[in-house]
This record gives C-alpha cells, sequence and structure tokens, in this order.
C-alpha cells in the first residue's frame, strides 16, 4: 500500500509541490478526509488552509453512487449526473429530499469548523485544492466548480490516488493536476492506505487550529518541504 496514512500522503504531496512556494499558494481542503492531507501540505507550503465542504448526492437504494454533489458558496451549488439519476429512476421529489439533506450536513460542518475562522480570499491567488483521493470524482468536481466561481489565477487539483479515467476527466478541469498514484485497476481509496480510518470533527478542528487563515502566524519553514438559507444553483453533467 503506498500511504501509511492521510498525514503521510500529505507530506509527498508536499514534496510533489514544492516548487508553489514562491507563488504563496491557498490551500482548499475537501474535509473531512483531505483536511488531514491538506494540513501537511499548508504547513510545508507556508500557506492559509481553508475549507470547501462538499458532499456527495448517493442514490436512494446505493448511497455510495453518486447522482450528484452538492458545495457550499453564498447559494449551495449542486451538481447533478443525469445519467444516474435516470439508470437508478430516481424521481425530482426523490432527488431534492436527498439533496437537501446533504446540504444540511454541509451547514453543520461550515458551523462546527469555520465559526469565528476568516475566510481566505482567493481571487488571484494560486489554489490548490486537495482531498484524499477519487473514485467517482463527482464531488472534487463540484468543487473545483465553486472555486471556479471565486476567480483565481490558477488552480491545481493535487491528491494522493485515483482512477486512471476520472484523473484524465479532471485533468482538463483544472489548470494543473497532481496524482501520486494513479491505476486502471481501483477499488475503493483506502486500499491504497495502510490506515484509512475516517477522520473525525476533532482531528479537523485540530488541523485547522495548526494551519492558521493566516499564514503570517506559522513561521515561514527553514527548508523546502521534504444561517439564512438560499436557493442552491443546479448545474448537469455526465
Amino acid at each position: 500500500m503506498p500511504f501509511l496514512d492521510r498525514a503521510d500522503a500529505g507530506r509527498r504531496l508536499a514534496r510533489a509541490l514544492v516548487h508553489l512556494l514562491p507563488d504563496k499558494p491557498v490551500v482548499l481542503a475537501l474535509p473531512r478526509g483531505g483536511v488531514p492531507v491538506a494540513a501537511e501540505l499548508a504547513q510545508a507550503l507556508h500557506a492559509p488552509l481553508d475549507l470547501v465542504i462538499a458532499r456527495k448526492i448517493g442514490t436512494p437504494m446505493q448511497p455510495e453512487v453518486a447522482m450528484g454533489a452538492v458545495v457550499d458558496g453564498d447559494a449551495p451549488i449542486v451538481l447533478r449526473n443525469e445519467d444516474i439519476i435516470r439508470y437508478a429512476r430516481v424521481s425530482e421529489d426523490e432527488f431534492r429530499v436527498i439533496a437537501n439533506a446533504e446540504i444540511g450536513e454541509i451547514e453543520r460542518r461550515r458551523e462546527r469548523y469555520l465559526a469565528g475562522r476568516p475566510s481566505v480570499d482567493v481571487h488571484d491567488r494560486v489554489v490548490v485544492l486537495v482531498d484524499d483521493g477519487i473514485a467517482t470524482g463527482a464531488t472534487v468536481r463540484a468543487a473545483i466548480r465553486a472555486v471556479r466561481r471565486r476567480h483565481p489565477a490558477r488552480m491545481i487539483l493535487a491528491l494522493p490516488v485515483g482512477p486512471t479515467a476520472v484523473v484524465e476527466q479532471l485533468r482538463r478541469d483544472v489548470d494543473e493536476l497532481v496524482c501520486l498514484e494513479v491505476h486502471d485497476r481501483f477499488t475503493s481509496v483506502g486500499g491504497f492506505f495502510v490506515d484509512f480510518r475516517p477522520t473525525s470533527d476533532e482531528e479537523v478542528l485540530a488541523a485547522l487550529a495548526r494551519c492558521p487563515a493566516d499564514p503570517d502566524e506559522t513561521a515561514m519553514p527553514s527548508t523546502p518541504p521534504g444561517d439564512g438559507a438560499t436557493a442552491p444553483r443546479v448545474l448537469t453533467g455526465h
């Protein structure tokens, strides 16, 4: 297995992205599992760490199968996978109920993780979006679209592992994609980690505490790294 745990994956990504140090990037993590990975990268790059809170919208009978995704923003952005919706015979009412439940979970996480923490402005900045791996890519794709609306100068997707076909699809959506392990035969992200226990809320909070939104609050590394509801925007996709 290539990675000991998420922190190990983050340190390895940091070595692959050390060239970004002069760009003073912003690191954005997808919670929960992407946060321990992103925290290592943010510390190595002396970068601010912020969150992009996104949730997969699973089908009623198979929640692990993504029929869409929703991501936080000024108004939540809903990405629909029309092919899966038709195949699973999901009605509009069913889709709306599940999507609204995920929007509620996003609200819970935003309040839990980010209450009192300033948001990082990514306008005209180099942004590194980080997760702990991808399978279908639905959640990451929604996050990419949401971050694009904030007009970064350049967008980089950084991942420990993913399936070849999905990685190549996502490569077209960003300016640069770094994926340490790309495999044609792919079963699950967790299969590439020795320790892939679920990341807790407490671990997310601890990572945010040691990676402040203002990078000037941390020491520069001496060596390179070894509440009001709004109507969601709906985007269709395949």
